[in-house]
């Protein structure tokens, strides 16, 4: 799985052109891509759309997380199988539903759809993790504070909330990178003008993969793992504390 990523890694410092043949080191690659115009649109338009779903994602994933663990309503097994059907039905079956529901009710396409695609799976991931973590704390703490004079509002964010963070960190953090990385849904609700990051890449390698992709590549996995890293750290963080 890794020997793939090592090889691109080492043709992303490779002065050819062509990927086959070794001529040397060079750092002018990465040089060009702070240059390239294209590129920092479509990455402005990757962090807007991240950056949106998961900050969204986040209150909804929370609030969600919470109302399914501590409240009863009708149809609550039925809601809470749906909320998290996005985490296993396949990106091609979201993205093609998505798609015929916009044109249904002639929704035009633009940046502001694919937040709305990506809120839909980022809303899930954020709540497994919030509710991940609910399972595992005591609930007669928010009672308790019932009982000594608090608001039920007070109890959520003076109790419950606290509590919470390092699993809504851990959340948005991995809700961030899949945003980021998404193609599919993203190529599927784009309007004109709204290439994504993933999208620009896809475009570029018709013609062959150059080494400036490479080293786009290198540097998209290396923050993606970074991400993914931190996230993972304040989840086991967060429930050595508690």
């Amino acid at each position: 799985m890794y020997l793939p990523i090592i090889v691109l890694g080492f043709y992303s410092f490779n002065q050819s052109p062509y990927s086959a043949a070794w001529q040397g080191f060079t750092l002018t690659w990465y040089q060009k891509l702070f240059s390239d115009e294209r590129l920092s649109s479509a990455l402005t338009n990757s962090l807007i759309v991240a950056f949106s779903a998961t900050a969204i994602s986040a209150v909804l994933g929370t609030l969600m997380a919470v109302g399914l663990a501590r409240y009863r309503f009708p149809g609550k097994s039925l809601y809470q199988g749906i909320a998290y059907l996005p985490l296993i039905i396949p990106d091609i079956a979201i993205a093609v539903a998505t798609l015929v529901f916009l044109a249904a009710f002639a929704v035009p396409l633009s940046i502001s759809t694919i937040i709305a695609a990506h809120i839909v799976f980022c809303l899930a991931y954020v709540g497994l993790v919030v509710s991940s973590r609910l399972n595992n704390l005591n609930p007669y703490l928010e009672e308790a504070a019932l009982d000594l004079g608090a608001t039920p509002l007070q109890a959520f964010t003076q109790v419950l909330l606290p509590q919470l963070t390092p699993a809504i960190v851990a959340g948005c953090l991995l809700a961030f990178v899949l945003s980021l990385d998404d193609f599919l849904i993203a190529s599927f609700t784009a309007g004109s003008g709204a290439s994504t990051l993933p999208m620009e890449i896809f475009s570029r390698i018709r013609t062959g993969v150059k080494p400036d992709i490479n080293a786009l590549s290198v540097i998209l996995i290396a923050v993606s793992a970074i991400i993914a890293g931190i996230a993972e750290y304040v989840r086991i963080r967060g429930e050595a504390k508690h």
